[in-house]
């Protein structure tokens, strides 16, 4: 998960499922096994994700990082002690990781209750009038956090990002196809 949120920068999820297919095909999905990795060989193995040479090295200091905290067997209970606001201050303090990254790595990766605001959140909240475009992204996170309450909270955030990227492939594309949207005329 936590390769995936560093590929996934810029990038199309096809392309980043090449990218793990290639490392997963070298045996190289471990903490162990990115940081022992020459970097031209990371970056051949992660360039279908593009910009390779910048996620290379976003890549490998993500894995200093954990190794620092974790250990070389990157044992990430050892994280669970930490409060989420502090883990998220350390994780953007690793070079290359904003905030969407870190909140992707919290959520998806370490099973903290964050919402993840993405492109996708961004333009269908946009469209619906439902936010600015130019919203600061921790304000909408906060926002989202707040709205998002109740039993099973962690699920439900899983849940609710998933369905905006679902809208948002279906309907809320680049060049919108409006027609049929469970959206449509709301507010």
């Amino acid at each position: 998960m936590m390769v995936g949120a560093v590929l996934t920068q810029n990038a199309a999820w096809t392309n980043v499922e090449k990218a793990i297919a290639n490392l997963r095909r070298e045996r190289a999905l471990s903490l162990a096994k990115v940081l022992a990795l020459p970097r031209a060989k990371l970056q051949r193995l992660i360039r279908p994700a593009g910009y390779f040479r910048v996620k290379e090295r976003r890549l490998r200091s993500l894995c200093e990082w954990l190794e620092s905290r974790c250990g070389k067997r990157c044992d990430i209970r050892k994280l669970d002690a930490m409060p989420t606001p502090e883990l998220r201050h350390e994780l953007l303090g690793v070079h290359g990781v904003g905030p969407e990254t870190a909140d992707s790595i919290l959520l998806y990766a370490l099973g903290r209750e964050v919402f993840v605001i993405d492109a996708y959140t961004r333009r269908v909240l946009s469209r619906h009038g439902m936010s600015d475009a130019r919203e600061k992204y921790d304000s909408m996170r906060e926002r989202f956090e707040r709205a998002i309450k109740g039993r099973n909270l962690l699920s439900r955030l899983n849940e609710f990002h998933a369905r905006i990227v679902e809208l948002a492939k279906r309907h809320c594309r680049t060049k919108p196809r409006c027609e049929g949207c469970p959206l449509a005329g709301w507010p």
